[in-house]
């Protein structure tokens, strides 16, 4: 399992998300509170993040060392500054390699994507099934071996293959198919979605059995004011709201929330 974090809101500087809450990112990779299959978050990390004022692509840092070695993070962190953030820190699957490939976030154009979560044996079950439906683009776009790109891959499919689709509406057919194949497979599925185009946030608390990773939102904090932040543990003392479990939720520019359940399907 991973810790996931998206921010928008009112432009800020990184650090005073990965550095200034007392349960921050970094703390959460060496002291996470509310993991269910591992203690350490140390397999690399990633952050994303869209400039305030230019609509160009989204820019990534990533890292294979744990987040709280990377000596360059701080000045870095305090040198960017963003109205929309989505950063990760890993927890490798056994069998999967601590490398750049496999760090998220994923991006393709405008898009960043990541995944908290797991699918069980997915070398010897969902692989190549989801491979086989993917187009050309999609395929491509895989360079590592995650259960969580091949995730991302098939959303981005789903965007292809609609071209009037939303981004939600692709979101939430990716947790449709993932549900269908996992219960084809007989195999355990989770998927914590957080996905960005710089205009909004997505965001998944799925699994094909009780209980799904933890997942929470927050809106407009003293400390952070015309903002939105979702995290996998709260950031720090607040009005956090613990998302249902089987449930998408969507925030826009005016920065309100909206939740959905989704049923045993993975529909709207």
């Amino acid at each position: 399992m991973c810790r996931l974090l998206g921010y928008l809101g009112s432009p800020l500087q990184l650090n005073h998300l990965l550095y200034k809450p007392e349960h921050s990112l970094i703390v959460q990779s060496y002291q996470p509170r509310e993991m269910e299959s591992a203690i350490l978050n140390a397999d690399g990390f990633g952050m994303g993040w869209y400039h305030p004022q230019k609509e160009v692509d989204p820019y990534i840092y990533k890292n294979t060392m744990p987040i709280w070695n990377d000596l360059n993070l701080p000045e870095i962190s305090r040198y960017v500054e963003s109205d929309c953030v989505v950063g990760y820190i890993r927890s490798a699957t056994p069998g999967l390699a601590v490398d750049l490939s496999n760090c998220q976030p994923f991006k393709d154009e405008r898009i960043l994507f990541t995944h908290n979560g797991y699918i069980e044996n997915f070398r010897t079950t969902l692989y190549r099934t989801i491979r086989k439906d993917l187009n050309n683009y999609s395929y491509e776009l895989i360079k590592g071996t995650t259960d969580s790109e091949h995730l991302f891959a098939l959303m981005i499919n789903e965007l292809q293959t609609s071209s009037d689709l939303t981004l939600k509406e692709a979101v939430t057919q990716t947790i449709s198919k993932l549900h269908q194949l996992a219960n084809h497979y007989s195999v355990y599925c989770s998927a914590n979605l957080l996905v960005s185009d710089g205009e909004q946030l997505i965001a998944t608390r799925y699994s094909t059995r009780s209980p799904a990773p933890s997942l929470y939102w927050l809106r407009d904090d003293p400390n952070y004011p015309d903002s939105v932040i979702i995290a996998s543990e709260p950031l720090f003392q607040g009005n956090w709201n613990a998302v249902s479990e089987q449930t998408i939720i969507s925030v826009g520019k005016d920065l309100e929330v909206y939740s959905h359940s989704l049923d045993k399907s993975g529909d709207l």
